[in-house]
């Protein structure tokens, strides 16, 4: 097929696999709705050069990936799908750009697996359906690699400098410092094992520090020079605390990354227990290729695994090299009549089948929650399972439709291996679908929605918001919250990460301080009773394992 048309025809599925129904579901606490808030409140203060949340300094992320979002929240208003579509813009660049790199790297059937099973792997096809900002810097940090393996022995060795500085220089200001420490350590690793440059010169990577440098500079330099060093302090103290402490209970074991990719990038992650070291005979540029995306995925999989916290998108950077080696095992199995290992079938059959497990259980859940509850000690996971949401047993058929046809394909690869891993593919592609479409809001029903909607009533009311107990973003983004004016509401704490001192809403005051206007409260019905035994909190019902309060002025 004509080259040209596998562009087209890749674009325009992607379009249709992450482009619609954005905005089907409510935004995830807290990644998703935090983001948001951030553009969201840029929209409001029209100051577009710091990040904000509720209207004080946000130290935690740079503003690139909120800068997209607020440019897609001015073109389709503020809400879900503006804050999803970054991303998905993403997915249908990546799976391009997989498709290019894939074909440059080995051969036009490799790229076009390695698009294939990066869109049929249940996590990396979901992340295009999110709002949150690891797509995007993923993205650029694949980019930048793939400059870098240009650059060896290119006759545009210097172009390719440039561009792969520019693209860590944009992953710098999508998410951070981490961006230069991956890519540095992948560097190093890379050198060492070709003891030297070794057709590499030194000079290039001057040029690509350089370029790297002076694109973080568009940011990081107006932002010195107009409110000092206090940002650019606070927040390479806060990525530096997120490797050495356990940030809002995610200390995982160190085996947790392993886990996510495994059973999150399924089927690709299965075909990894393919590869024979003795059998990868490739050209140079191809073995390369190969290198580097052993190296990527080596250096972020340790390094997220010493990290103390430990959250399932961090890992999210091993897609790519996940799926590029599993997409040439898939490929050669195809082109040399290889046969696939029956360990990796049937690897393929355990984990396929926890996952229709799962999906199929979930009606189940639904429908007998009444004989589950009793089983349950949460009182606020009690309170979530007594959401009103309609299942019907009819809904078990996705996962036994899934379940057969994992069978059905694993069985049939030892004999028809390209016709089985297709039909995979699309099983794969089609059941995520399922999962985020059909699934997910129900899901969503259970955990949040009935927040979400108290916080919703309250948009545009000249009122205080507040959770009590617990940390969320929710209330200022679905409340459409303004700047306070009260110079009470604000005081000033300690924060356990990073920053010495943050501005935050003052608890204490809107509980027993003199009010000037009503203020709403929200928390789980787990710690409701420290909070019912405030006179002058007045309740005003629960619904889902959620309380409110109101406390008049």
């Amino acid at each position: 097929m004509a080259t040209r048309r596998i562009y087209f025809l890749i674009c325009i599925a992607a379009a249709i696999l992450f482009l619609p129904f954005l905005g089907h579901v409510h935004l995830f606490d807290w990644d998703e709705i935090n983001f948001a808030e951030c553009a969201r409140e840029m929209i409001v203060t029209k100051d577009y050069l710091r990040m904000q949340i509720d209207y004080m300094p946000f130290y935690e992320k740079p503003p690139l990936f909120i800068w997209l979002q607020v440019a897609c929240m001015s073109l389709f208003g503020v809400g879900e799908y503006a804050a999803r579509l970054p991303d998905a813009l993403t997915g249908i660049a990546t799976l391009l750009t997989l498709f290019w790199a894939g074909s440059k790297a080995r051969n036009q059937k490799t790229g076009i697996w390695w698009a294939v099973l990066y869109a049929a792997s249940w996590l990396p096809q979901i992340y295009f359906k999110s709002g949150i900002i690891d797509p995007v810097f993923n993205y650029f940090i694949l980019l930048a690699f793939i400059q870098v393996w240009l650059m060896k022995g290119g006759q545009k060795r210097l172009l390719h400098a440039a561009l792969g500085g520019l693209f860590i220089g944009l992953a710098v200001l999508t998410k951070g410092p981490v961006a230069i420490l991956v890519s540095g350590l992948a560097l190093l690793v890379f050198l060492l094992m070709q003891r030297g440059l070794k057709g590499y010169h030194w000079t290039d990577f001057l040029v690509m520090a350089a370029i790297g440098m002076l694109t973080m500079l568009l940011w990081f330099g107006p932002e010195a020079a107009l409110h000092g060093w206090t940002f650019l302090r606070e927040f390479i103290a806060y990525q530096a605390g997120l490797f050495g402490q356990n940030i809002a209970d995610h200390e995982e074991p160190w085996y947790y990354h392993p886990i996510v990719l495994l059973i999150g990038c399924f089927p690709a992650s299965l075909f990894l227990f393919q590869w024979r070291k003795k059998e990868q005979v490739e050209p140079p540029a191809a073995a390369d290729f190969m290198r580097w995306m052993w190296i990527l995925f080596w250096v972020v999989l340790i390094l997220f695994s010493i990290v103390k916290t430990k959250i399932v998108h961090y890992s999210s950077l091993c897609y790519y090299p996940l799926t590029y080696i599993a997409a040439v095992q898939v490929t050669r199995l195809i082109e040399d009549k290889r046969q696939i290992r029956r360990w990796v079938q049937f690897g393929l059959l355990l984990i396929g089948g926890l996952l229709a497990i799962a999906i199929l259980s979930l009606p189940l859940v639904g429908i007998y929650k009444s004989q589950i509850i009793p089983l349950i000690q949460d009182p606020f996971a009690v309170g979530n399972l007594q959401a009103s949401v309609h299942w019907s047993a009819a809904e078990c058929l996705f996962g036994g439709l899934y379940l057969l046809a994992i069978i059905y394909s694993v069985a049939l690869m030892r004999r028809h291996f390209r016709r089985a891993i297709l039909l995979l593919c699309i099983v794969q592609v089609l059941m995520i679908q399922v999962a985020v479409l059909h699934f997910s809001p129900k899901v969503e029903a259970y955990s949040q929605r009935a927040a979400i909607e108290f916080f919703q009533s309250l948009a545009g009311k000249d009122v205080y918001l507040h959770p009590l107990g617990y940390k969320s973003y929710a209330h200022l983004f679905y409340s459409r919250k303004l700047p306070s004016t009260n110079p009470s509401y604000y005081h000033r704490v300690h924060s356990d990460v990073g920053a010495s001192t943050i501005m935050e809403a003052n608890e204490a005051w809107l509980l027993s301080g003199p009010l000037d206007k009503p203020a709403y409260f929200i928390c789980k019905v787990s710690d409701a009773k420290h909070w019912r035994s405030l006179p002058q909190l007045h309740e005003l019902g629960a619904r889902n394992g959620f309380i409110f309060f109101v406390r008049w002025p």
